[in-house]
This record gives C-alpha cells, sequence and structure tokens, in this order.
C-alpha cells in the first residue's frame, strides 16, 4: 500500500501532502486500481464524499464528484472563444475527460498526447463517470513526450489544451516558455490555447510566471478562475493565449454541468488583488 493511504483503526484514508504545509485527508472505501509506470505511481480509490478520485504520486488529479468543472472549464473556455474549431490537440488529460468535453463541438479531429499509458488506462476501467466512457472516432490517444510531439507541428491546429498535472516531474517542460513558443507555432494563425494555471493563493510564482511567458508570445492572454473543491485551496486558474480572439463566441452544448455562457464571461472578472499580481 501507498505511504500516502494508511489504514487507521478499521478504516482507510488518503492524505495529500502539499509543499509540506498543507495536508488533506480523505476518508477512502477501497483502492480499485494501484500501479508504478515508469513515469509515476498510479491509483484509483473510491472515496467516501468525492466518489471515484485518480491520484497520481499521491497528488489528486480528478474525481467523479467535482472533476467536471475543471474539465468543462479548459476545454469549453478556448473553444467557445475560437470561432470555428476543426483540430483540437490535449497534452496530457490521460482521464479523458477534457476530450470528452471537447467531443461536444463540431470539431473533426481531437488528438489526445499523454505521456503514461497507464493514466489513460487506469481512468478508462474505473473513472467512465469522468470521460462518461468515451467513445468517438474523432479522438486519437497517443502514448507520446507532449513537449517533443508538439515540436514537430507548425500550423496544425486551432484549438490546444494543456491539460497538465503539476509542474513537477514529467510535467515540469509543460510549463516553460520554449514549450509555450512550441505551442504557438504548432497553432492556426487564429489559433487558442488554455493551460491550467494553478492556485493564485497557493502556487503564486507558478501563476505569475506562466501568465509572463505566455504575454511575451502571445497577442491576446487572459486568465479565468474557477473553484474545484479538491485542487489545494480550492480557488483555480486557467490562463488563455490566443492568436485573434478575445471574446466568447459560442458554447454549444447545452448539457455541461457547469458552464454556461455567462458563467465563461463572468469567469473573466478577476478579484483585485489577482489583477495587482499580473500587473
Amino acid at each position: 500500500m501507498a505511504d500516502f493511504i494508511k489504514k487507521v483503526g478499521n478504516e482507510l484514508w488518503f492524505e495529500e501532502n502539499d509543499r509540506d504545509s498543507l495536508k488533506v485527508s480523505y476518508k477512502i472505501k477501497d483502492i480499485l486500481y494501484s500501479a508504478k509506470s515508469k513515469y509515476q505511481e498510479v491509483q484509483i480509490v473510491d472515496s467516501v464524499d468525492f466518489g471515484k478520485m485518480l491520484l497520481i504520486d499521491g497528488v489528486v488529479q480528478t474525481t467523479e464528484k467535482d472533476g467536471f468543472i475543471y474539465n468543462e472549464m479548459i476545454a469549453h473556455v478556448p473553444l467557445s472563444m475560437h470561432k470555428n474549431p476543426k483540430k483540437v490537440l490535449i497534452i496530457g488529460g490521460g482521464d479523458l475527460g477534457a476530450a470528452f468535453e471537447a467531443t461536444k463541438y463540431p470539431v473533426e479531429r481531437i488528438d489526445v498526447v499523454e505521456i503514461d499509458e497507464e493514466v489513460v488506462k487506469a481512468s478508462k476501467e474505473y473513472l467512465k463517470e469522468v470521460s462518461k466512457d468515451l467513445k468517438d472516432e474523432r479522438v486519437n490517444i497517443l502514448f507520446e513526450d507532449g513537449a517533443k510531439f508538439v515540436k514537430n507541428k507548425k500550423g496544425e491546429y486551432d484549438v490546444i489544451i494543456v491539460d497538465s498535472s503539476d509542474p513537477i516531474g514529467p510535467a515540469e517542460v509543460l510549463f516553460g516558455e520554449e514549450f509555450y513558443k512550441d505551442i504557438y507555432e504548432a497553432l492556426k494563425e487564429d489559433g487558442i490555447m488554455a493551460c491550467q494555471s494553478e492556485s493564485p493563493l497557493l502556487y503564486p510564482e507558478v501563476f505569475k510566471r506562466t501568465y509572463k511567458r505566455l504575454k511575451n508570445i502571445f497577442p491576446i492572454v487572459k486568465v479565468s478562475i474557477a473553484t474545484v473543491p479538491t485542487y489545494p485551496a480550492g480557488f483555480w486558474s486557467f490562463t488563455i493565449g490566443s492568436k485573434k480572439y478575445s471574446e466568447i463566441n459560442k458554447v454549444y452544448d447545452k448539457d455541461t454541468l457547469y458552464v454556461t455562457k455567462e458563467i465563461i464571461e463572468s469567469s473573466f472578472n478577476l478579484p483585485r488583488f489577482i489583477e495587482n499580481m499580473l500587473k
């Protein structure tokens, strides 16, 4: 059993340790899946309050109960800003939740480039609630290094979504300026990218650095925020880099659980302390 899952009396508890200064514990009913890939440790646990949870190296990535908030925000914001998205690239996103949201748009192709096959395998088998047991012929899953993959693409994608874990381990390169430059080159002339940019409260330096790096590359950069309860502090950010579009065009799907056109528009209205961080 992993060090972050402990038996307390007759109960199982998973404890997430964030920066050795914040610990959050979840009572779990069972460990459904556990494997160690060449990149990281992957678990699916069934928790009492949040249902099934995907853990990577002891960190919550998504859950059955609140994962839709993150996935809808990271996918619908850029897709609703682009006027005619046809080809989408998702880097990371092995739980396939963002890919599922992208299928709600009239796109022609969705490439999911996930470095760790173990994440997709576990999610497909035990976390179907997040991807809704995704079966769509437009979705192509490639088990490759996303940073290397995007270097070979020039003007190919309308929308690129960087659905990465925290900037440690194999995901660290996905927060670098060279990577963002490669993303820019891989986008068409009116392309848009979106990435998760961590908690402005607990990870202010990562948040500010992500914004600054994208500002150095894209003519339009916007930050949106949402509350994702199982992420540290619950207050999460997403950053958009756009070559052309700055406003919401259309949210195609009516069957979302979190986003609406109004929710997306209001998500760009930032609290003053965040505006001050970005100056």
